[in-house]
């Protein structure tokens, strides 16, 4: 592994940058999760799933693929399953093309829920974060963010 490299500390501009961004990720993930919780009796990660099944055809996707495509871990979104399933928004069956697989379904109930749901949600986010910032920022941002979430993706090898 050769020598361990100096280690390269923040200067100001980069701790302000490091400390902005921390508080903004902690205070809007707040905001919106209070929003739906509050509105919808959703967390953040429940409003999730109920969007990426609401986007797909059938509104089902294996676990697997769904977890994939989330910001929870597998243990988290098998959770998150079991209590949307409780609550009759999503339910699980087997994979008819893979014995060991399993596929997350919307339910009527579910879609209903995202319905209403949405609203109050992208509110908040406006409120929170896209209202608050100028064009050119909102474009900075996500290049930016798309940047360094690309560089932190789990690659399918992972």
């Amino acid at each position: 592994m050769g020598r361990m490299a100096e280690t390269r500390w923040l200067d100001e501009r980069e701790m302000a940058a490091w400390h902005g961004f921390l508080e903004a990720t902690s205070r809007v993930s707040r905001h919106v999760e209070t929003q739906l919780k509050e509105d919808a009796g959703l967390s953040h990660a429940q409003y999730e799933i109920l969007v990426r099944l609401s986007a797909t055809e059938g509104g089902e996707l294996r676990m697997t693929e769904l977890a994939e495509g989330l910001f929870t871990s597998k243990s988290g979104l098998t959770y998150q399953i079991g209590q949307l399933e409780k609550r009759g928004l999503v339910h699980r069956r087997s994979c008819p093309t893979d014995v060991r697989g399993v596929l997350a379904v919307l339910t009527p109930a579910g879609r209903e829920a995202l319905r209403r749901s949405a609203p109050g949600h992208v509110a908040a986010v406006r409120e929170a974060l896209i209202d608050v910032l100028e064009p050119d920022e909102l474009d900075a941002l996500a290049r930016a963010l798309g940047r360094v979430g690309g560089r932190l993706r789990p690659h399918p090898a992972d």
